[in-house]
């Protein structure tokens, strides 16, 4: 069994928007993306979605629709001189021809400020349409002055019954698909195809094509694709990670930790960790909500955290996966409270109220006031029984604000919740 030279994700690439599968909340009648397309109306915009959710596709099916002249860049292989060309270019055809240029670039958030800067008047005067494609939240990934000029539109990952139904057609389609060769999928075989490519069209055409041409190499007449041979074929992508994807799991893996579910905590850590993410990067998160989620309901749970970076940091993996699972599972277990977070937000809301509230008197610097009755009034707790004595220490203007307020959590309840002269024992 011989392949053919393309690819094929892309024989199969759709040539109308009725062959398009997906993407149901932009595409069908009465949404505003496919409204401009039945009026081959163009316009800058930004497809932001997971790899294989057909962002290429589309562009070029608006490209082509608008009768437009397509041109293509990689936001990793491209710059400023390739910029320019295509800016050169598509004035002379809108000049002399009256065809508008649709300038596609792909992983556009890989493009620097100053190169995204080097678009704007581009697309500002309408010299091209830019449609750009990224993985990563462009609210985030591409500068304000670019994001203003264009509409974000994004396309979520495929289901499986979408996915289905391309890779149907593609093994029936005798022209440009697999629909030449007599080939049967078992039962596993085409559920471990469909769910193992992950909503990636792509990587499930590709995988499909491998498995056939895998399953011929065994098989006479009737090429027979048994589930081994789909997740061979699918094993190659495994490590692959999805840039899109990461920040969902890491998602998931603090959702968890909030959650007290130490089990998935642990699933999303080691699948990230398999996936090649640094593991320094949950780590990080695992040390925040130590305080965020935990704090002083378990004050344990941070110095949890901060070992098991330290041991990552020393030791490195795989040996320092032992010492973090340790400390998600503390982290996890432990008794959960936010009061410190809370604290902080309302300590940030008083300093909008009285961004310049002055100092009491009796607080100040007494190295700086030679007059010591500025300083007369102030009263050194140590001086006092319980090494404390009540005396106000926030700006007038503040009155009785109470910012940190202890729950009755683990061994934050051991935290007197009344002023003044609150205090812990974590001793006890």
């Amino acid at each position: 069994m011989e392949l053919s030279g393309i690819p094929l994700p892309e024989r199969m690439r759709p040539e109308t928007l009725d062959d398009f599968v997906g993407q149901e909340h932009l595409l069908k009648q009465g949404k505003l993306l496919r409204k401009l397309y039945d009026a081959r109306r163009l316009v800058s915009c930004v497809l932001w979605g997971p790899p294989g959710t057909g962002k290429t596709t589309l562009a070029k099916l608006i490209a082509t629709h608008a009768e437009a002249h397509f041109v293509e860049l990689s936001a990793v292989a491209s710059g400023a001189k390739e910029l320019r060309e295509v800016f050169q270019t598509a004035a002379e055809e809108k000049r002399l021809y009256g065809m508008p240029t649709v300038l596609f670039v792909d992983e556009i958030h890989r493009y620097t400020k100053t190169q995204q800067d080097l678009l704007l008047p581009a697309v500002e005067r309408g010299v091209i349409y830019l449609v750009g494609s990224t993985t990563e939240n462009p609210r985030i990934s591409l500068t304000r002055a670019l994001l203003s000029r264009l509409q974000v539109w994004e396309l979520y990952r495929l289901s499986e019954s979408d996915v289905e139904q391309a890779l149907t057609r593609a093994l029936h389609d005798g022209d440009l698909g697999l629909g030449k060769w007599q080939v049967q999928f078992d039962e596993d075989a085409w559920s471990t195809l469909v769910k193992g490519s992950g909503g990636d069209l792509r990587k499930a055409m590709n995988a499909m094509e491998w498995s056939i041409v895998h399953a011929a190499e065994e098989s006479s007449a009737i090429v027979t694709v048994s589930a081994s041979h789909v997740e061979e074929a699918l094993e190659g992508a495994l490590g692959q990670f999805d840039e899109s994807i990461y920040y969902d799991q890491l998602s998931a893996f603090c959702k968890s930790l909030r959650g007290s579910d130490s089990d998935a905590a642990l699933y999303w850590f080691m699948r990230m960790v398999q996936e090649g993410v640094d593991p320094r990067i949950p780590v990080r998160r695992l040390m925040v909500h130590a305080s965020e989620d935990v704090g002083l309901a378990s004050p344990q749970a941070l110095v949890q955290a901060v070992s098991a970076m330290n041991v990552l940091e020393s030791v490195g993996l795989p040996e320092a996966r032992i010492p973090i699972a340790q400390a998600i599972i503390f982290v996890c277990e432990s008794p959960k409270s936010n009061s410190v977070v809370q604290a902080l937000g309302r300590v940030e809301e008083a300093l909008r109220r009285f961004p310049h509230a002055p100092v009491p008197p009796h607080l100040d610097d007494r190295h700086f006031y030679k007059d010591e009755h500025e300083n007369a009034n102030y009263l050194y707790p140590h001086d006092f029984p319980g090494h404390f004595i009540d005396q106000r220490y926030l700006p007038y203007e503040l009155g009785d604000s109470v910012f940190y307020e202890p729950t009755e959590q683990g061994a934050e309840a051991r935290i007197h919740p009344k002023r003044p002269g609150r205090h812990m024992n974590f001793n006890k």
